[in-house]
């Protein structure tokens, strides 16, 4: 390793492995596990498998592991048999064994609680026989109405189940929730104009759509200790609709902020695709680095951390693409964001923090699709 390659892995170990407070949980470091849907947990029950997936990581160093996306107790939340469920007794006794290891190893858990929505994929695993229900019964993309818009008891009923999924997680053990907020889901629709064309409270400017959320927010909130964290992930774009966009300024982003905010969330995980990005002209700092600007809390980015071989260029004499390492702990070193979610890159190679923390760049396995089904 040259002098240059000692000097950057001493720099990644005193930047990442700093500890980081969201409310009353310390994360031993600024690493995160971004959530992804795995279909691994036959009838919605996380297994063994999914109980050694977990702890192996956090076993690794990973600080914060936000789970895949956990299905809330309502009949329309979705209903694939392989996504895994958060209700239900066994369901919830498997969840804990994984929070129970995850710990044992380390590290801290939070599980991602989701609803689907009115999706583009429907009928299509995860997303097969869930009722296509949402703000306005449309789906990505399209004008024509094939779904069913929610009343103010299916609203009630959805608010409800992400309360009792909240309180569920802190009785079982987890550290904290994640609300999905994100990716075009139902909490996304209606935040988003474009999926969003109610007429009533719950609709109309960009307030108006965030009452939904901020009303799950809130409920969540209710349920659990005031210390226990409440995570919120929100997103610009939509699956299959990258270019979407829920603001166009830093004022119409801290309208749809200011209101979950308040509400309760402790942090926001702001979902992009590529990180390194700026979000709005005029200004370098990408949607993390706005919302914390914006609205003060603790903020988690993401968007292709450690893909494309970025990392090991940056430490290897190659030069610094925009996506490396050294850009990555700049904009943490000046407290743009607070932590940073690796996805795919983790799936890889699940020892993926502890060679970025110990500087053994050279040997991260390089992120490579066909190989997943394979990956535990």
């Amino acid at each position: 390793m040259t002098v240059t390659s000692v000097e950057a892995a001493s720099r990644a170990a005193r930047v990442l492995a700093r500890p980081a407070t969201i409310n009353g949980l310390t994360v031993p470091n600024r690493i995160a596990m971004a959530p992804m849907t795995r279909m691994f947990s036959p009838g919605g029950v996380p297994g063994e498998d999914v109980v050694s997936y977990y702890s192996r990581r956090a076993a690794a160093g990973v600080g914060l592991i936000v789970t895949e996306g956990t299905y809330v107790g309502h009949d329309s939340a979705g209903q694939s048999s392989r996504v895994p469920r958060f209700h239900g007794e066994e369901q919830l006794a498997g969840w804990a064994k994984v929070a129970e290891a995850v710990h044992a190893a380390g590290g801290t858990i939070v599980p991602q609680l989701w609803h689907i929505g009115m999706v583009r994929k429907a009928g299509q695993p995860p997303f097969a026989d869930a009722p296509a229900v949402g703000p306005s019964g449309l789906r990505i993309g399209e004008d024509e109405v094939t779904g069913t818009a929610m009343t103010r008891r299916d609203l009630d009923d959805v608010i409800g189940a992400f309360a009792q999924a909240a309180a569920d997680a802190e009785r079982i053990g987890f550290d904290g929730v994640e609300i999905h907020g994100a990716h075009g889901y139902l909490v996304d629709q209606f935040l988003w104009s474009g999926t969003n064309r109610r007429t009533d409270a719950y609709g109309g400017d960009a307030v108006a759509r965030t009452r939904f959320a901020a009303e799950i927010v809130a409920a969540v909130r209710e349920k659990v200790s005031p210390e226990f964290p409440v995570i919120f992930r929100y997103s610009q774009w939509k699956q299959e609709a990258y270019d979407a966009r829920l603001a166009e300024t830093p004022e119409e982003l801290e309208a749809i902020l200011a209101p979950l905010a308040s509400a309760g969330v402790d942090a926001f995980h702001a979902s992009t695709r590529r990180y390194w990005l700026p979000e709005f002209d005029g200004s370098d700092l990408n949607l993390a680095g706005w919302t914390k600007k914006l609205t003060g809390r603790t903020t988690i980015t993401v968007g292709s951390v450690g893909l494309d071989g970025d990392f090991t260029k940056a430490f290897l004499g190659e030069g610094a693409p925009v996506g490396s390492l050294d850009n990555l702990l700049d904009r943490l070193e000046r407290d743009e964001f607070d932590l940073v979610a690796v996805g795919r890159a983790l799936l890889q190679d699940p020892l993926w923090a502890e060679k970025v923390l110990a500087g053994r760049f050279d040997t991260l396995a390089p992120y490579d699709a066909a190989s997943l089904k394979t990956l535990s």
